[in-house]
């Protein structure tokens, strides 16, 4: 009896044994797959960045930052003046709205208007930019003959902003516990009371994420502003409509293409401010998700 148990014993364990060597090589396996896969991710990144980077700041100087440029030579001043004042014009235009229509749609917006708005919003976030560039050419620089202009390219960087805005901020207020709400209402509260006393400011953190993120997207853009900001190298003179006006990533685009080293060289400068620019608006998002529980 105990010769044969001891013979049953011996496959069962040579079994195991067998499973436990088949985990171990597709564990050690899963492992290389998921380095090798991290390593691709990693890689180019940390290539761009320090290509960047090096050639970045071997350009800087004082004269950069204190004279304007052509796009293609001299300075920066005009290009970081132009690129402040459009992300901030379309800020103005943008949050407004896009945190109205966040707080629509996740209040009142179970409904068919609230899934049109939802269905267009997304719609409106997969159109190419270069594709709201030339619609804001035609409706603004040439129909309503703004020319190229700050206001065409702020209401255009806006209109590409808002949904972005108006689908973080639904869902950071769609986090907000219901008992809030049903406690506010308990007291007599109003519907404007309850959204602005008590879900906008429990969903505040994530409101300003997205906030964050819409202006990390409208400092990194480029084609919508071709087609309304146009190009001068000279500062802005504080006029709306019929002036246009530098900014950043117009000197990337075009110094790239030159042939000369002093192009390129300002060409990493402009692509070097704008990476630090965004990597500091993702750092103040990560610090905001952080410091929140309702995001």
């Amino acid at each position: 009896m105990s010769a044969s148990a001891s013979t049953e014993a011996v496959p069962a364990k040579r079994i195991r044994s067998a499973q436990e060597a088949r985990r171990v090589v597709t564990s050690a396996l899963g492992w290389v797959a998921c380095g090798v896969a991290l390593l691709l991710v990693i890689g180019p990144l940390l290539d761009i960045v320090g290509v960047v980077a090096i050639n970045g700041l071997s350009a800087f100087s004082l004269k950069l930052f204190t004279t304007t440029g052509t796009g293609i030579s001299g300075g920066l001043l005009n290009a970081i003046e132009g690129t402040f004042i459009i992300t901030l014009g379309a800020m103005i235009f943008a949050v407004p709205i896009g945190v109205g229509a966040g707080i629509y749609l996740s209040e009142y917006g179970n409904n068919k208007l609230g899934a049109t708005i939802r269905f267009m919003s997304d719609t409106l976030t997969g159109t190419p930019s270069v594709v709201l560039g030339y619609f804001s050419y035609i409706v603004f620089v040439i129909l309503l003959g703004w020319k190229f202009s700050v206001l065409a390219a702020a209401i255009t960087i806006a209109i590409l902003i808002v949904p972005y805005l108006a689908r973080i901020t639904e869902l950071a207020l769609r986090q907000v516990p219901t008992a809030m709400r049903e406690a506010a209402f308990a007291l007599g509260a109003q519907d404007p009371t309850v959204v602005f006393k008590v879900v906008l400011p429990g969903a505040m953190s994530g409101v300003v994420t997205g906030a964050l993120l819409a202006l990390a997207i409208s400092v990194g853009e480029t084609a919508p502003l071709i087609y309304t900001a146009g190009w001068s190298a000279s500062l802005w003179h504080g006029q709306l409509t019929h002036e246009s006006i530098g900014y950043l990533t117009y000197v990337i685009w075009t110094a790239f293409e030159q042939p000369t080293s002093e192009a390129h060289a300002l060409a990493f400068a402009a692509a070097f401010l704008v990476m630090m620019v965004v990597l500091v608006i993702n750092i103040g998002v990560r610090l905001t998700v952080r410091r929140t529980k309702f995001v």
